[in-house]
Formats: structure tokens, sequence, C-alpha cells
């Protein structure tokens, strides 16, 4: 790692124009300007597009539609003067400004992700160029078409097959929704992860953990039993890689994976 370091810096400063050519003599050397190119984050269009929704509804009374309601503040010049990362930003949406007019919002994570992207981007976004999804009309694709509630479970109604969903809208972001319904196996968490378990005396078990610890672990399989087994019982365990969820890259169009994410995001489960 450190040779690449020298040697990516190697590069830098002989890219960089010499001091010598541009300064008069006895003028220090200046140090080479560092491109900060490769710091750049790729904020997902579905967190952007989210992100401009939650700006409109909670933003705008102050900060104006162009983000230049506040004087002195410019939100879609991209510089920030209380704010040099992501996580200042998060910081000062959450709690506010001391001594100033910015309060704190209470926004789950999906939303904070959500205006931090449209923040990060609000002078490139194109509204136009981004068609918002319709959460009334994604409840019955989820319902319906989409087959969701045969593995899934939403405020009481589903399957416990797969994770419940009451609550997704606040714990996953507009973009990581949208890549689960497209790259199922990109957003999968380790615990929900499906295993396959042989025990000792041979009985097959396919289903999801729920929880492990040193000595056990619990899962609920295919018939949503749940099951609890003592780790010396198990003769294989094996997590698997894939998941059985597929992509609706191509069974959705455009419109209705948008207003699946949409209704997705109102799951907050209160």
């Amino acid at each position: 790692m450190r040779r690449h370091l020298l040697a990516a810096w190697t590069v830098l400063w002989a890219a960089a124009p010499s001091a010598a050519q541009t300064a008069p003599p006895g003028t220090p050397a200046a140090p080479p300007a560092i491109s900060t190119e490769f710091a750049r984050v790729e904020y997902a269009p579905a967190d952007i597009a989210y992100g401009a929704r939650i700006y409109d509804a909670q933003c705008t009374t102050c900060h104006g539609s162009n983000g230049d309601g506040v004087g002195g503040v410019d939100l879609r010049s991209g510089r920030f003067r209380n704010a040099a990362s992501d996580q200042d930003l998060v910081r000062i949406v959450t709690n506010g400004i001391t001594g100033t007019g910015m309060l704190g919002f209470k926004f789950d994570g999906a939303e904070v992700s959500g205006i931090v992207a449209y923040l990060r981007n609000m002078n490139t976004f194109d509204r136009g160029s981004v068609k918002p999804g319709d959460a009334a009309r994604g409840r019955p694709i989820v319902e319906g078409k989409g087959g969701c509630l045969r593995c899934h479970r939403i405020s009481g109604a589903g399957s416990r097959v797969a994770p419940d969903l009451t609550d997704v809208g606040s714990a996953r972001s507009a973009g990581s929704i949208q890549r689960s319904l497209t790259d199922p196996v990109s957003q999968m968490m380790p615990i929900n992860r499906p295993v396959h378990v042989v025990t000792r005396d041979g009985k097959v078990i396919n289903g999801r953990r729920l929880n492990e610890d040193t000595y056990t672990v619990q899962l609920i399989d295919e018939q949503e039993r749940l099951v609890s087994l003592a780790k010396t019982e198990i003769r294989e365990f094996t997590i698997l890689s894939t998941s059985p969820m597929p992509s609706f890259s191509n069974t959705l169009t455009a419109d209705e994976l948008a207003d699946v994410v949409a209704y997705l995001l109102t799951l907050k489960g209160r």
C-alpha cells in the first residue's frame, strides 16, 4: 500500500507545474496541487430524487426552491461553511446550528441519506430527467404483481420466510431499496442470508437465520416454522451466497419499479 501511495504521489508531483517555471527566483516552491477528483462520492439517483421531494416538503420554506433563500447561503453551490463532509451535513440536518434559524429535523436514516444526496447534487440534478414514483400505485404492485407478500411481511400481512418490510422505509435508503429490487444479492445483510443445515441425524433444513450465538442458532424454515438448534446437533451448516429473491429488472417496468420504491419508502413501522 505504501509503495502505491508513493507512486501516486510521484505521478502527481511530476504532473504539477514546476515552481521554478512560474515563480520569481528566490520564491519558495509551492507544494503540488493534488486533485480531489478521486474523492467524489457516487450518489444513487433514487436517493437524489427522494431527497429532492423531502427538500421540497421541508426545506423550501426557508431556503427556497433554488437553495438561496437564506442570506449568505447558497446550497446549489455545493460549498457549505459548516460542513466539509457528508457526516457534517448529517449532523447539521439532524441537530441544526446553534444560534441560527437552522433547526434540527427528526429524519430517519433513509430521509437523511436522501437529503444529503440531493444537497450534494442540487446544482446538477435535472428534475425533468426523473419521473417520481407513486406510492399509491406501488402498493398494489407489491401486494399483487410483484408477489412480495409470498415471502415478506408488511404490517402483519404476508409471509415470514423473508425479512419483514414493515419498517424498510426507515431502515434502508431509496438507493438501497432500488438495488434490492434489481440486484438482490448486492443488498443481502449477513443475518438474512439463506442457510442450508443438515443435522447429525440427517434432517435437512433450509431457511433464514434469525439469531446466532456461540452455542445455538435460530432459524425460520421454508414453512415459516421456528427452529432452534444447538450447534452440537449440526453436521453441516452452509450460508448461501445467492438470494432466493428474483431480480425485478425484467418483470417490472422502470415506472413500476419507481412506484414500488416510493411505496416501500412510506413503510416506517409506525
